[in-house]
């Protein structure tokens, strides 16, 4: 029982870690390109 608790844990946590990551990549990339537009309307 133990063991099934433990298992099921790990396994969200690892879910929900592979989530985080997308979002925070999602972000960085959101986060360049309007750089890139505000450089672009500078110009």
């Amino acid at each position: 029982m133990l063991k099934k608790l433990v298992l099921a844990l790990a396994a969200s946590g690892l879910v929900l870690g592979a989530a985080a990551c997308n979002t925070v990549k999602g972000v960085g990339r959101d986060i360049q390109s309007v750089g890139e537009a505000g450089d672009r309307a500078i110009r």
